[in-house]
């Protein structure tokens, strides 16, 4: 198939379009930038023609009809995501109009397989039951979230109508060979520049390439619509410190907090950035609850029905934690004899 993507060279997405091209298929990008389709995919190997490379955005038309001209299927990873209250708006309508694009210009040319990245922060509610397929759409706090759950919504009245959409609701992205260094390796990354926090709940994460994996299946699924949980193990913070730990041979800092007073910081933080300084880090009351009230979610369905695996925490931890040395992220004292075991 030819596979007309969006988001292609983000963390999932340039994952995703690596898995798509290895299975045969064809791929052409919807990006802002064309030279960060070199700079993200020459490195591996992976060469995109220019005449597959569409200078253009989500939220315009003929930008969106152009790259979906001549292609077979549709893959929508690409979403705006901001934490400032000044850019709530543009965050909502970017991708509500962008799954109307994207997803629905897609349904409109009859294109048999539509495959969109949704998160499974559509679900969550504080301190709620474990995470599944028939749970409501949660209201969602922040823009970038309520965004999510209007694309879910839109998403779920094209299925009821028997497009061929399938959509992937992952956890916490994680992974080697990450473009930017994104939210779930971010706070990754911070466990080993600053400190990690015990607290209550857990750290869930999903392997990028078990992602990918996913979306390939997805992709090739022979009909209809289809909604999988892309999920892998869930541990509490004590037992991801130690699993880090224990692939790094070295302690990582541990601050103990209980939930109560880290989601009173998040709100505190709200203040902050509606009254004082707008600033992006999510130092939120939303954030602050994923942290200490995540209640899991099961991506057993999602194995059985696509027969894919995913990655044990340790696997994806050593390998992500490597990179991230040899990336220039970390530093040898960090990550200990994962500097040696190259």
């Amino acid at each position: 198939m030819r596979v007309m993507m969006t988001g292609g060279t983000g963390f999932a997405g340039s994952h995703t379009v690596r898995r798509f091209v290895e299975a045969g298929h064809q791929v052409r990008l919807l990006v802002r930038d064309a030279d960060k389709v070199r700079r993200v995919f020459e490195p591996q190997g992976i060469e995109i023609p220019e005449s597959d490379v569409i200078v253009g955005d989500i939220v315009d038309a003929e930008s969106v009809k152009r790259a979906m001209q001549g292609c077979d299927a549709v893959y929508h990873g690409a979403a705006l995501v901001d934490m400032r209250r000044a850019m709530a708006q543009k965050v909502l309508d970017t991708n509500a109009k962008g799954v109307e694009l994207v997803v629905g210009g897609a349904v409109k040319r009859g294109l048999p397989s539509i495959v969109y990245v949704s998160s499974t922060s559509v679900f969550f509610k504080p301190g709620g039951e474990p995470i599944h397929l028939d749970m409501p759409i949660a209201r969602g706090t922040t823009a970038y979230a309520q965004s999510k759950g209007q694309g879910e919504r839109e998403v779920r009245r094209l299925q009821a109508e028997g497009a061929p959409i399938r959509v992937s609701y992952p956890t916490g992205i994680v992974g080697p060979d990450d473009p930017g260094l994104s939210d779930a390796n971010g706070a990754v990354y911070i466990f080993f520049k600053q400190t990690g926090i015990n607290t209550s709940s857990g750290y869930q994460i999903v392997d990028v390439r078990d992602l990918a994996e996913v979306h390939l299946k997805q992709l090739e699924l022979p009909e209809g619509p289809a909604r999988h949980i892309a999920a892998g193990p869930f541990l509490d913070w004590p037992e991801t410190y130690r699993v880090l730990d224990e692939v790094t041979q070295t302690r990582l800092w541990r601050f103990p907090m209980p939930g109560g007073p880290l989601r009173a910081l998040g709100s505190v933080g709200d203040f902050i950035k509606r009254y004082v300084y707008d600033f992006e880090f999510p130092l939120t009351r939303d954030a602050m609850e994923y942290a200490t009230q995540w209640p899991g979610a099961s991506g057993e369905d999602t194995v059985r029905e696509l027969g894919v695996t995913f990655r044990s925490a340790e696997e994806t931890y050593t390998d992500t934690v490597r990179w991230m040395y040899q990336a220039g992220h970390l530093k040898a004292r960090h990550v200990g004899v994962l500097a040696k075991n190259r």
